[in-house]
Order: C-alpha cells, then structure tokens, then sequence
C-alpha cells in the first residue's frame, strides 16, 4: 500500500486499524506499498490545441544513458507539459493498433484493459485547469490473444460537469470551475455556490457486469463495457444501506463543539453548495477470495472539521449490501488509499496542510520542480513504505512499525500485484519508478518498472522504457496459477515523437533483455495523455 501519494505532499503519517469483522487469533500482517490515422475517430472540436516545440528523435528500445546531449532544462520543462496535452478527439470505433516490437502472446488472456484519466486541460477561451481536474477520458485497449492483435477506443466521460462546460452545439468548451480542484467559480471566490466538479477521471472498475469511471469524492459514471458511451451516474451506495449497518468501535475524548459544527455545515454543504452528503472515494477493493467490492465513503463536512467519518461497504456481483461499517477518527485525514485482510481495513491516514504548488492555472504551465525535490527534499516525493502490525488474539494493536523499503529507495508509486492475490499473503509486487538518469526530470515522471520479491535475497529487477519516454501504472495480467505466471500492462508515452504505445512485458522476464514480448503503437492522431488508474477486465 503506499504511503505516499502522486497527487499530494504528506507530512505525518498516521496509521489506522480498523476492524470489518470480530478480531481473529494472533496475527501478524506485513504489507509493501506504494496503423495509420483512422476515418474512425471524432472530434470534440475543430480547432484543437498548438502543440509546444519537440526535438524529433527516433525511440530507443535501450535503457536511458546519463550522456544523452539534449538533457536540457528546455527540453525537461516542453516534455513535463506535453504529458498533460489536451486531446480533444475520440475513438468512437475500435482502431487496430501496429505491432512495433514483438508479437502479442497466443496465451494472452483475452479481455480489456481500461485506462482512466484526463484529457481536457485547455478550453476554447483561454482557460486552464489543474491537471487533477481534466475532463474524464476512457481508453481501452481489447485484447485477442488468438488473433494477436489489440483493439483501441478512446471517449469522454459525458458527466454532468461536460454538459456544463461544452456547448452541444459548436463543441466549444469554456471551463467555469477553476483553480486547485476547480473549486472557483469563473475564478472567483465571490459568489460560487458549487465547489469542485465530478470529471470521472481517477479509476475505472469493472463490476457486477458493469463499468464505472470514479472520482475522488463523488457518485461513479456508468460507461458501456463495449462502445465506452456514458449511460449516467450509477448510485454505487444501496438504498437500503442503512440495514446492514454494524458500527466500529467509537473513538473517545472529543469535544461536542465539532458535533455542532457539523450540525451547521451540512445543510450549507448539501443545499447551497450542492455536495452530496457521503462522497464515494475513488480507491477500491476486490476480494476475489469471496467475490466482494469493497468501497469507502467520507462525510463533506469533514472537510472542514478536525475529525475523519468513513464507511465501508461490501457489496456482492449484484451490488447488494453484505456489510456496512461505519469508523469515527478525531483528525482531519487525507487516505489516498487503503488495504484489507480477512478481518481488518488498513488505513494509511495523512495529516495534511492541502497545497497544489507547480501549477499556475493562470498561465496553464506545470513546474516539473514539483515533483523533482531538490537535493535534501527527496523525503517529500513518493517512496515505498513497509508497514508490520502485530496485533494480540482481541484484536488489539501490540506493535506497528512504518520503515521505509530497504529493496528499493528510488522515488516510486502505482504498486501493483497479481489481483488473485489481494487481501492475501503475496510475494511479487510491480511498481512505477525513475532510472534516475536524467538529469532535470530524475524523479518524476516514472520511466521504469521494477519488480520487487517478499524474499530479500532475489535481486531487485527493472525494466526501463528509454530516454524521453515515460510510463504510467502497471497493471498485471494473470495467465497461470502462480503468483507471477502471467503479463504486466503499461503505457508508454515517448514524448520524443508524440507517440503512446502499449507494452506488454513477461513477468517473468522483468530485468532481463526479452522482458518486452510486445510493443503497439496507438496512432499519432490519437496520442493521449498521462492516464491516472487503470483495470483489467478478463473476458468470461
């Protein structure tokens, strides 16, 4: 689990265990975190974008060197903005993506990766947003592996905050929620009565036979599996939740005056400012151990206020409520993201002061000094943490130690496993990294997986994407019944040449020459940017 984020600087950590069920026998729990252009394709405006000046190059299939001539901070600062470049067309009918290295495996397990995150940043007025508040844009890559090819689509999650901000019409978009979060009206302070907009654009699930699109604090967007068209918000939280409530254990010692507050800020949060009164976080869990989603709600109040309100659902294939759990905490928590075990939550709870420096929504440009901490600040970029609770046959916590990853030091996020293995002993974990070879973006963004083993004595494996081209989060693939028998997924983006590919990698082979089994091109025309988090859905 990490404990740190990408979105967002932690500067206390706070661990939370919390209870799903009564408390087994003794137990101890380690976790480790952290073709050419197509006729097919539309448009959602006539006049997109300029892009920024690019050195043109020729992709490399070798691993980054710290002698490459045009390391300049020029060329750094144009490749951190071309990560975040809008694009404004669709994929409405499948594209078959070019084979540009290797072969798609005929044991691929068929199915569909999709991949969520933002596409919009510039409007046609001169307004810009934080790239954590890009238009929701769904891509999906549907994998044959008997055919040996793969499949693109690529749309726009129609939320209600699209129809707010796109004329119908023309297909003209002028943002009007901005700054941090877009939480100013017209940029205004003054008279904004709605705070943040739904933009779908964090996770994607597939569920119960449905596809959803999530964001960090609202209801989830309902897309059909197969033509990516929006159907409408889907009310994830079972009207009849209340029934199955079973609390957790109170937190004591906190003041009534935090209880009235909230009294008064609910119906100024829920009436004027339109927040709906639970906001679904956009992180989730699959047991696949005992076929249950598993998701997490806030209160909006507690936004404001010094403590952190959570609720737990489980929920079987047919979205029916197995078990609620509501958790009281007296502090104000930032979770990004969370873990369970049969009988536990794990909460990596961060106290925060909430600050989005390296962007000027003004001007639209990104610092990539944000996330590229100079020398002794390196603490504040994310890294992977190793978290041990020993807890006693009541349940209670006797020991909890947080130690940073002694494997791999290197500034990391998007850990990933065998998802057979979630809420379970597992051994393998593939996670974004830098090679830290390039001298003005050595942190961020990522170029590299490494593969890391729970036995200390295997070697640490890395895979690098080359000089220029960068790679978003790993997702693996089982194919066998091993822990590693299978293939990891990640996104390629050679910013170099304008091109994203997808790149297929061998498990197994991680670390050594032949870890690339197959490399595909999505079409220039098409090139996207940097995806947030994505899901494999295998095909029944």
């Amino acid at each position: 689990m990490n404990a740190t984020s990408l979105h967002h600087h932690h500067h206390h950590h706070y661990h939370h265990l919390l209870p799903s069920k009564p408390p087994p026998p003794f137990t101890k729990l380690t976790s480790l975190k952290t073709t050419p252009p197509s006729s097919s394709s539309s448009s959602l405006t006539a006049n997109p974008p300029p892009a920024a000046p690019l050195t043109e190059e020729k992709p490399t299939r070798h691993r980054p060197t710290a002698t490459t001539t045009d390391d300049t901070e020029y060329t750094a600062f144009w490749d951190y903005q071309h990560l975040f470049m809008s694009q404004r067309s669709e994929a409405v009918e499948p594209v078959v993506l070019r084979v540009v290295e290797g072969a798609v495996p005929r044991d691929f397990p068929s199915g569909t990766y999709y991949l969520a995150g933002p596409g919009l940043f510039s409007d046609d007025h001169g307004s810009t947003v934080h790239p954590l508040d890009g238009h929701g844009y769904l891509r999906s890559f549907s994998i044959d592996g008997g055919a040996g090819e793969v499949r693109f689509k690529a749309r726009y999650v129609e939320t209600e905050a699209q129809a707010e901000e796109r004329d119908a019409e023309t297909g003209r978009w002028r943002f009007t929620h901005r700054g941090p979060f877009s939480v100013l009206k017209g940029g205004r302070r003054v008279g904004n009565v709605k705070v943040m907009k739904n933009v779908a654009n964090t996770s994607v699930l597939c569920w119960g036979g449905r596809l959803l699109c999530m964001w960090e604090g609202g209801d989830p967007y309902e897309i059909d599996p197969r033509s990516l068209a929006t159907r409408g918000r889907f009310d994830i939280i079972p009207g009849d939740a209340d029934e199955a409530t079973s609390s957790g254990p109170p937190f004591h010692g906190w003041l009534d005056a935090v209880d009235v507050a909230a009294l008064f800020l609910k119906p100024v949060l829920h009436g004027v400012f339109k927040m709906p009164e639970k906001r679904i976080l956009s992180h989730y869990k699959i047991d696949e151990k005992r076929g249950r989603l598993l998701i997490m709600s806030c209160r909006a109040e507690d936004m404001l206020l010094p403590r952190s309100n959570f609720t737990f659902y489980e929920l079987d294939s047919d979205f029916k409520l197995l078990q609620k759990r509501d958790f009281t905490i007296p502090d104000h928590l930032m979770i990004h993201d969370w873990a369970f075990t049969d009988n536990h939550y794990i909460l990596v709870g961060n106290r925060i002061k909430l600050d989005i420096p390296g962007y000027d929504w003004k001007s639209g440009k990104l610092d990539p000094a944000f996330m590229n901490a100079v020398k002794g600040e390196e603490s504040l970029l994310p890294h992977l943490f190793q978290i041990s609770i020993k807890m006693d046959k009541k349940g209670k916590c006797q020991d909890c130690s947080i130690t940073a990853s002694e494997q791999w030091k290197k500034p990391s996020d998007f850990p990933a496993i065998n998802p057979s293995f979630s809420g379970t002993k597992n051994s393998h974990i593939y996670v974004a990294t830098t090679s830290r070879f390039r001298k003005h973006l050595p942190h961020f963004p990522f170029d590299s997986v490494v593969k890391l083993d729970s036995n200390l004595d295997k070697p640490v494996a890395i895979w690098s994407a080359g000089y220029r081209q960068f790679i978003g989060e790993p997702v693996f693939v089982p194919k066998g019944v091993e822990e590693d028998d299978g293939y990891v997924l990640v996104v390629e983006y050679a910013i170099s040449v304008q091109r994203c590919y997808l790149v297929i990698l061998d498990a197994r082979r991680i670390g050594r020459d032949d870890a690339v089994v197959a490399k595909l091109e999505v079409p220039k025309h098409l090139n996207f940017p940097l995806g947030f988090h994505g899901f494999w859905a295998a095909n029944n």
